[in-house]
């Protein structure tokens, strides 16, 4: 196993479930489904099928004799018509009936489909999973204040909560495109090669009603409720690019978060999830890496550069199907879902494990709330009396003073002492002093966290509350 080439996206990242989704097996074993559900679907329509047929079928659709399969695709080189040799051996009765009227695209189109709508509910559980993580994590510290940034400075203060608001609303976004495209998809049905049904016109014998109930059939029985209305020979590529652009949505979302996260960290008010053994680096014994966050920027870029893939083969395609999307469709789609598979576990697992120092968290804050307060420090002293004018210059001129003395002399902030020092505010420093709660500069920011918990995050996990309580391990 170890002299050739394998994914990291199956050896370290993506979870056993999506993979099995993308395996070898689930896509024959889908075809076999679907060639059921096809003659099923003729025989109730008329053809001379027998259920004794279907019932041959049925008993072999898990059984599938591989080795049949690729002995016959070294001859042949059609890997459809290798499985439905193979399926044909272990199906006697059925088959001369298998794949009846059907081009590949019947089975490998639909397929497709098949394996990314059942991928898209996966991705969907796990982002439903982060989401929940997160509001428990919003409600915890929506009264914590902190440091906000804007340009990487320090801003006008707001909580902990507060910002983890702006990360669960981007994964909100992503829910509801995630949920449009789950919604909207559909089977290619049974449209034959060039998508005008020629093949099912001439099996029914000219009877159009009967070509269409047959993709409405078909449908049902593979659990979607229609087929595209019209086709080439593949279902429009166009899905493909609307899929991966969902992917790419929620690898955006994952990125900004770990972003914050990494700086978070390097500021040491929040750390990710440090294990006991783990090493951060090999030079420096004391390091504590955000690695996982790390990885989640990493395979976020990976998916967000996945998208040009699926454009460049919808834009490319000639009239009604040529096959230069098919060595691309089989990279971009499954490995697109494979990382953000490993996306979604690490995020899930970051957030269950994130540790805050409320005390790193208040020493910073502190250290610039003296700057923060001068308006409200200016509006007490024009209350007493004082010039609104005159104060503005002056604590433009102690602020710099401050922050000369921060910045080139290493001091402590001594904004408030420059204050109170000041004949023009008629403030003590034990006046000023009371102006420094950090509550009274975060404006909203908690109830901020409430009411978006309340009005859109919470009634949406209630509706989703079968999907909750998962958790994620990490394999490196």
């Amino acid at each position: 196993m170890y002299d050739k080439y394998q994914s990291p996206l199956s050896e370290r990242y993506a979870s056993k479930e999506m993979q099995y989704i993308f395996s070898p097996d689930k896509k024959f074993k889908t075809w076999r489904r679907l060639w059921i559900a096809l003659a099923e679907t003729e025989k109730e329509l008329g053809l001379p099928i027998t259920q004794e047929q279907i019932d041959e079928m049925k008993s072999h659709a898990e059984d599938i004799n591989y080795e049949a399969a690729k002995e016959r695709e070294r001859q042949v080189r059609h890997d459809v018509m290798s499985h439905v040799y193979a399926y044909g051996l272990q199906c006697p009765l059925a088959k001369g009936i298998i794949h009846l009227g059907a081009t590949s695209c019947y089975v490998g189109d639909n397929t497709d489909i098949i394996i990314m709508t059942e991928a898209l509910r996966l991705v969907r559980k796990k982002l439903i999973n982060v989401m929940a993580k997160l509001a428990g994590f919003a409600e915890t510290y929506k009264d914590q204040p902190t440091l906000a940034f804007t340009h990487f400075q320090p801003a006008q203060p707001t909580t902990v909560g507060k910002r983890a608001t702006l990360w669960l609303q981007e994964l909100c976004l992503d829910l509801e495109d995630l949920d449009h495209v789950l919604n909207s998809m559909k089977l290619l049905g049974s449209k034959g090669t060039t998508g005008t049904q020629a093949s099912f016109l001439e099996l029914f014998d000219g009877d159009h009603e009967k070509c269409r109930l047959a993709d409405r059939m078909i449908a049902g029985k593979m659990g979607f409720s229609d087929c595209y209305p019209v086709s080439g020979q593949t279902y429009s590529r166009k899905v493909d690019t609307r899929v991966v652009n969902v992917l790419a949505g929620i690898a955006q979302s994952a990125h900004k978060f770990s972003n914050d996260i990494r700086l978070l960290q390097h500021l040491k008010e929040v750390e990710e999830p440090f294990e006991k053994s783990q090493i951060g680096s090999s030079a420096m014994a004391y390091k504590r890496n955000p690695m996982r966050s790390e990885r989640i920027a990493s395979l976020s870029n990976y998916v967000m550069s996945d998208v040009i893939n699926p454009m460049l083969v919808a834009s490319t395609q000639w009239f009604e199907r040529t096959l230069d999307d098919s060595a691309n469709k089989r990279l971009s789609i499954p490995e697109g879902f494979l990382a953000v598979d490993g996306i979604l576990d690490l995020y899930l697992n970051v957030v269950d494990g994130l540790v805050v120092y409320p005390k790193v968290i208040e020493k910073h804050f502190l250290a610039e709330l003296p700057f923060m307060a001068t308006e409200n420090i200016m509006m007490d002293a024009v209350k007493a009396g004082g010039d609104r004018q005159e104060l503005h210059e002056q604590i433009r001129r102690l602020s710099m003073e401050a922050g000369r003395n921060v910045k080139e002399k290493g001091l402590e902030n001594n904004l408030l002492e420059l204050i109170a020092a000041e004949p023009a505010f008629g403030l003590s420093l034990e006046e000023l002093k009371k102006c420094m709660e950090p509550s009274r500069y975060v404006g909203r920011a908690p109830q901020q966290v409430e009411e978006f918990l309340d009005e859109v995050v919470r009634p949406l996990l209630k509706e989703n509350q079968e999907l909750l309580g998962m958790t994620a391990e990490i394999a490196v």
